[in-house]
């Protein structure tokens, strides 16, 4: 954990990426992870990467699992894993350009399982810290876009 004096000036961290699209659908990213493509289904694209929409829904389930191990670990909260179910629907004449309709998520659904023997009221209290500290749930919140994350506990299965 950081100091409070240490928490009283930014703490910045720059990431970049380099995209390239030979002008057709599919976009090729690369950046300090590696190389992944951005595309759409055929017969529009190659089908060879996720819609740039299913990028952002595995980009907000990534983070949402990711700040909740950090929560986790924070709060000393005991899980085995968590899977993330989710969803999005929009109204396809906003990217066609019909002024007025938005051209992004008209709403988000997530269910969040968490393998865990802890109690609701933990879980709840995580869930909670997890949606104020994650990133990608916060940029989205900023849309007009509804955003609905359901935390649910689930015991572990037997091996």
């Amino acid at each position: 954990m950081f100091s409070e004096q240490e928490m009283k000036a930014p703490i910045v961290r720059r990431k970049s990426v380099r995209a390239h699209s030979e002008a057709i659908i599919r976009t090729v990213i690369n950046g300090d992870f590696g190389e992944m493509a951005i595309d759409e289904a055929a017969p529009a694209g190659t089908g060879t990467g996720p819609s740039p929409l299913q990028a952002v829904l595995g980009a907000l389930c990534g983070c949402l699992a990711i700040t909740f191990r950090r929560v986790a670990s924070d709060r000393g909260f005991a899980y085995t894993g968590v899977a993330l179910d989710a969803e999005f629907a929009i109204d396809i004449r906003g990217r066609l350009g019909v002024p007025g309709v938005l051209p992004y998520f008209n709403y988000v659904v997530v269910t969040a399982s968490v393998t865990t023997g802890e109690p609701a009221e933990v879980l709840e209290a995580a869930a909670r810290e997890t949606l104020v500290r994650s990133p990608v749930y916060n940029l989205l919140k900023a849309t007009a876009a509804r955003l609905d994350v359901q935390w649910q506990s689930v015991a572990a299965q037997p091996a």
